[in-house]
């Protein structure tokens, strides 16, 4: 099966936004777009008894995919859109469907507000096991909404894109993570924000157990730790920068909690990226705590990057 950009279907506002996400990524990547609708089979107690507006629901799922792909085909003119009706449970459909495709995307509810967004339990958990990138797509997420404003102040597709910003750890900067970053930005001609967050360590106490004023060295100053942070930070991307040279990337080493400082830079992103470390073992999704909090609450889509 050749390579594609997948997105789930099901209907709902937030998959809608989702796959008009993905038609968008794929045109950027000359890739074509795979729709993949699931339908999860009722218990055979359900399935025995009549529902009221089952014949509705059926017509939907056989409509719908071909619907949706025939509106991609026309506000994409020339783009591949592909069709897949799958029975079965929806994460183990989808994770399957990641196996083959560059990126999947996924979409999650708006709440508004301070309130932040709801990540299903099925957004959760492929993106905790999917071998791929999956990308989570709010309700309502349009075109323009990736890029700057245009002189007037009106948001505007045809303006340039809004920064990727990149949440990256400089105690293992994983390659996969920044070749991600650096593609989505370099496809969309904009720049790349690689922040950094980081809080300062508690001096030791002297009356602290263990503590040998004469023997060791005295603790780190907080005024010291951002310029040595920085540093580190700029040495990691050193070699990006020369692999990736038409990219603008800018680096920020920021104090604070890593979730709140990628959140806050989401709000001016066109696409925020994290990584999620790949894990053995099968049971829940395997999402650190930044990702949880970025996912929640940034209102620019999130990619969920797996790496080693």
């Amino acid at each position: 099966m050749p390579r594609t950009v997948t997105a789930g279907l099901d209907g709902s506002a937030e998959s809608r936004a989702a796959v008009e996400w993905a038609a968008r990524e794929a045109v950027l990547r000359g890739l074509p777009l795979r729709l993949v609708q699931v339908w999860e089979p009722l218990p055979d107690p359900m399935a025995q008894a009549p529902l009221l507006g089952a014949e509705a629901q059926q017509d939907w799922i056989e409509r719908a995919p071909d619907e949706s792909a025939e509106g991609l085909r026309l506000r994409h003119p020339g783009l591949e859109v592909i069709t897949e009706r799958r029975t079965g449970d929806p994460v183990d459909v989808l994770c399957e469907a990641a196996g083959t495709c560059e990126l999947l995307a996924l979409g999650s509810r708006g709440l508004g507000g301070l309130h932040g967004f709801i990540v299903g339990s099925v957004g959760l958990a492929v993106s905790g096991h999917a071998d791929c990138p999956v990308v989570l797509v709010r309700a309502g997420e349009q075109a323009a909404d990736e890029h700057g404003p245009d002189p007037t102040g009106i948001p505007s597709a045809a303006t340039p894109f809004r920064p990727v910003v990149l949440g990256l750890d400089i105690s293992a900067p994983d390659a996969a993570l920044l070749e991600f970053a650096l593609g989505a930005a370099a496809l969309r001609g904009a720049p790349l924000r690689v922040v950094y967050a980081w809080t300062p360590q508690p001096a030791p106490s002297y009356n602290s157990p263990g503590y040998a004023y004469e023997a060791e060295a005295p603790p780190v100053v907080e005024e010291a730790l951002e310029p040595r942070n920085a540093f580190m930070l700029g040495r990691a991307l050193e070699p990006w920068r020369e692999s990736f040279p038409d990219v603008d990337v800018a680096e920020a080493a920021v104090e604070g909690s890593a979730g709140s400082v990628l959140v806050d830079a989401s709000r001016d992103a066109c696409l925020v990226v994290v990584g999620r470390r790949v894990r053995t073992a099968r049971l829940g999704a395997h999402l650190g705590h930044v990702a949880h909090a970025v996912l929640h609450h940034s209102p620019a889509p999130v990619a969920v990057v797996p790496h080693a």
